[in-house]
């Protein structure tokens, strides 16, 4: 299933380098949060995603939150991490990525997604014609439907 498959995958966040993007002419990345950024178990920013956000907008790399999430708290995170934020994002629908792309004044072609879910964080940049990462997920903590469809996911995407 192309639509749910990731250009690239890997175990997490701080594996893709400012070098990594600007190689390959990206200057902006659209971040997911839950289980890629924050692990579910834990609601907490890890030092090392604090320090890899500080090293990307030192690279010059753009970045911007987006989010399905519906609560506050979620924006506390674009605060700690000083990036903007698209929540309530509604992903897969392209119109979240459109609105976060115009945030950061960023083109689609110099702009990565990542994620660690195919279902909304891939199949949302797939739709809005985006290069996208898929990383782990920070844990197996998660929403019972998101569970549901992390087993789908399996079956289709990972065979």
């Amino acid at each position: 299933m192309e639509l749910l498959t990731a250009d690239l995958r890997l175990g997490k966040v701080e594996d893709i380098t400012p070098e990594f993007l600007q190689s390959r002419g990206f200057t902006a990345l659209l971040l997911d949060v839950d289980n890629t950024l924050v692990s579910r178990a834990t609601g907490e920013l890890s030092s090392s995603v604090l320090a890899w956000v500080k090293a990307m907008k030192a690279a010059g790399i753009a970045c911007c939150l987006l989010s399905n999430n519906w609560h506050r708290t979620t924006c506390n995170y674009a605060k700690v991490l000083d990036i903007p934020i698209v929540y309530k994002a509604m992903k897969p629908l392209p119109v979240a990525y459109v609105r976060a792309l115009a945030k950061i004044g960023a083109h689609r072609a110099s702009t990565v997604a990542v994620g660690d879910h195919a279902f909304t964080d891939i199949l949302g940049a797939r739709l809005c014609v985006m290069p996208c990462i898929q990383v782990e997920p920070l844990s197996t903590t998660d929403l019972w439907y998101t569970k549901i469809f992390r087993l789908l996911e399996k079956k289709l995407v990972d065979q």
